[in-house]
């Protein structure tokens, strides 16, 4: 039997533990940096595997899976185990019994579909060559990402993997196909939190007040020329402000007005001049009519960069496994994940796996309260990560 339909074999007979697991991590969500009964379950499944984990940056594990001259090549695969502060209004057997907390960014799929990748690997670890280092991480929903705190402590090294792949579902595409895409992939993505202050009073007096209201529509308005004038059209950029509060009423200019955005990009250099940008336009507007802002960026996770040369690799190993018609390109994804940090230490690939079913009505976004999958991507995603990895391992160099 060739090793592709091994692991097939394998992943059809796992199938269905993989999907009892992802039911029960489904069901036990917990928050970003507090997922310490998922860790010490994922710790406790791979134990009855063989394999032994190792606590890292509090709530992470990780983990290595030895085939032959162990030390010859290294590669690292990831999961995320963090959930959603979300209240799930499915209506399922697994539904979440913590209430307002959710698993609705399929981070149970990840975790469930690696331990099952790890049990395959394991089972044919004298098939291959080299090493599997198996990263399963802690809060990538919340800055400054779990896969930083990893990288610190030292996840990347003792071995040092020389790449590494990772997966997340995709509700846009059908399960049993996946997407790739090489390069630029995933945005950065900062948190931006400003302060406009004036000098409130009443609304029919405007000329004894510094009106903040006025300032901030201004800076809002004022901050879209920075994308529209001052990035390049062949960077992508987005701007968006999704909160601004100021507490007066229909006849009371309030002292202040608090504005909430976020700002993503593909280009660190671009990204950090328009933070400087962002400052100085808005504390200028400010000052120009007559109040002050203060203006603070919180930095979150880099651009995330698929390494060309692995990815081509990855998707024709993906096609040798799926088919090629299972096999789509992807698009450039605005949205951030925090995978981008292994991305910029060393050689990476994040690809997409599909879970939705409209036969079935699963078609729901992620981040949304009724976000589901069709559990047949499990056996897809544990059976497919193992053949990339085994894959990976026979390249030279």
């Amino acid at each position: 039997m060739s090793l592709k339909n091994k692991i097939k074999e394998l992943a059809e007979g796992y199938a269905q533990e993989i999907i009892t697991i992802r039911q029960h991590l489904h069901a036990h969500p917990e928050l970003s940096f507090e997922e310490f009964e998922t860790a010490r379950f994922v710790s406790e499944k791979l134990d009855s595997y063989g394999i032994v984990a190792k606590q890292v940056a509090k709530t992470g594990l990780v983990a290595l899976i030895e085939g032959k001259d162990p030390t010859s090549k290294v590669i690292a695969l990831r999961a995320d185990m963090d959930a959603l502060p979300i209240l799930e209004a499915n209506d399922v057997p697994y539904k979440s019994q913590n209430p307002g907390v959710m698993h609705a960014c399929g981070h149970d799929v990840h975790t469930s579909s690696l331990l099952g990748t790890a049990k395959i690997l394991h089972a044919l670890k004298d098939e291959f060559t080299g090493s599997v280092k198996l990263i399963f991480q802690p809060g990538e929903e919340r800055i400054p990402g779990g896969a930083s705190l990893m990288i610190k402590d030292g996840a990347l090294t003792n071995p040092s993997p020389s790449n590494i792949l990772g997966q997340h579902v995709m509700p846009l595409i059908p399960v049993g196909k996946v997407g790739f895409r090489e390069g630029m992939y995933m945005a950065s993505t900062d948190e931006i939190y400003v302060t406009v202050t004036g000098k409130g009073g009443h609304g029919a007096m405007p000329e004894y007040n510094i009106d903040p209201v006025l300032i901030a529509a201004h800076i809002i308005v004022a901050m879209q020329q920075i994308i529209s004038r001052r990035a390049s059209p062949k960077t992508p950029s987005v701007l968006s402000f999704g909160k601004v509060i100021a507490e007066g009423a229909t006849n009371v200019i309030p002292n202040e007005v608090k504005i909430e955005g976020t700002f993503r990009t593909m280009d660190e250099v671009w990204r950090k001049n328009a933070h400087e940008k962002m400052v100085k336009l808005a504390e200028g507007i400010a000052e120009a009519m007559g109040g002050t802002c203060e203006f603070r960026i919180l930095g979150g996770y880099p651009f995330l960069r698929n390494e060309p040369a692995l990815t081509k690799r990855t998707r024709e190993h993906a096609v040798a496994y799926l088919g090629r018609e299972n096999v789509v390109d992807l698009d450039l994804w605005m949205a951030a994940e925090d995978f981008a940090y292994y991305s910029q230490e060393i050689d990476a690939c994040f690809y997409r796996l599909g879970v939705r079913n409209e036969s079935k009505g699963i078609t729901s976004s992620v981040h949304t309260p009724t976000f589901n999958i069709d559990e047949g991507a499990l056996e897809v995603g544990a059976g497919l990560m193992a053949w990339l990895a085994i894959q990976e391992l026979s390249q030279q160099g």
